[in-house]
């Protein structure tokens, strides 16, 4: 099963979320509501609105509870890219001119904090004091991977340990806690609960991996930004990490670190990249947490969440965008 089926099956109340997305952040403040609602109308993959639905697959589905989960969490993963947008001095998101680019930083940082502000207050409409727990940590969490990555621009003597907690941070919990909560509002079982964690967990973090190296073999039209953008801005991802200190061009990267001038080699950089083993090293990495992720699956009842789930995962480690 393709995402295009998932979606499809879905379609009634993926639409009633992105209704409720929009409606959401309205507000009768021109320049807060267009500069708020600009990403939205970029579109997206609202992946993790459909693991919350999936998520309250596992207990007593009602839609109008989840939407009070899924609405915020994909406005907390919005508002957390207007921020890092600003930070990487992005022109390009989804293929459309970022919020800092159309308006400025000032108004992009204001409708970021605008946009988590609607996020908490709809979540509060929903009374379980565990939802909000995990919520408010997974943000906090978010906040300190958004550091650690400004902690570590162009910071060669990073290690894989501090990538992979740095995209745990900024990635994998928000998509952990999606799974998670859907499974909470809808009452499932503490076992159910703690498994789509996992799952989600799992999931999340081969997404980030294989979003790194999409930043290096994808092309601008498949990513809606430049590719190596990341290594552009800074950001040492995995692809690079592992060329810079292992690949069979490690020896070119090393001198450029010793004598300061990698970054006046980074076009070239990004090309020895592609074609070193940097790439392959981290997809091999990415298939094995969706092998987990699948681990995790076989134990839980066979129905068409669980056959969702699983296509979802597939198609993450075999996505092209």
């Amino acid at each position: 099963m393709n995402l295009v089926d998932i979606y499809f099956k879905m379609k009634k109340d993926v639409q009633y979320i992105e209704d409720e997305l929009e409606k959401s952040i309205d507000t009768d403040m021109r320049e807060l509501n267009q500069s708020a609602t600009h990403l939205l109308k970029a579109g997206g993959k609202r992946i993790r609105p459909v693991f919350v639905l999936l998520g309250g697959k596992w207990g007593n589905y009602d839609i109008k509870r989840l939407k009070h989960v899924a609405v915020p969490l994909e406005l907390i993963h919005m508002a957390s890219l207007v921020h890092d947008d600003v930070i990487d001095d992005a022109d390009k998101r989804r293929g459309k001119d970022t919020v800092r680019m159309k308006w400025d930083n000032k108004v992009a940082m204001y409708a970021g904090d605008y946009i988590f502000a609607r996020a908490l207050a709809i979540a509060a409409e929903l009374p379980i004091p565990q939802l909000h727990q995990i919520l408010s940590n997974a943000m906090v969490e978010l906040c300190k991977g958004e550091i650690e990555q400004v902690k570590d621009l162009k910071n060669w003597d990073q290690n894989f340990r501090t990538y992979l907690r740095r995209i745990k941070r900024k990635t994998a919990l928000l998509i952990a806690i999606s799974c998670q909560l859907g499974a909470v509002a809808s009452g499932a079982s503490e076992e159910l609960i703690r498994k789509m964690y996992w799952y989600g967990y799992n999931v999340g973090m081969a997404f980030q991996i294989t979003d790194d190296i999409l930043d290096f073999t994808g092309t601008e039209k498949q990513l809606g930004k430049p590719a190596g953008s990341d290594l552009v801005n800074g950001n040492i991802t995995l692809p690079a990490l592992y060329t810079a200190h292992f690949g069979r061009t490690r020896d070119r990267f090393q001198t450029w670190m010793k004598e300061e001038t990698f970054w006046d080699h980074v076009d070239e950089a990004i090309q020895l990249i592609r074609s070193d083993e940097g790439i392959a090293f981290s997809q091999q990495l990415a298939e094995r947490y969706i092998a987990r992720a699948h681990a995790i699956l076989r134990d839980l009842p066979n129905n068409q969440a669980k056959t969702s789930l699983s296509g979802i995962a597939d198609f993450i480690i075999e996505r092209k965008f």
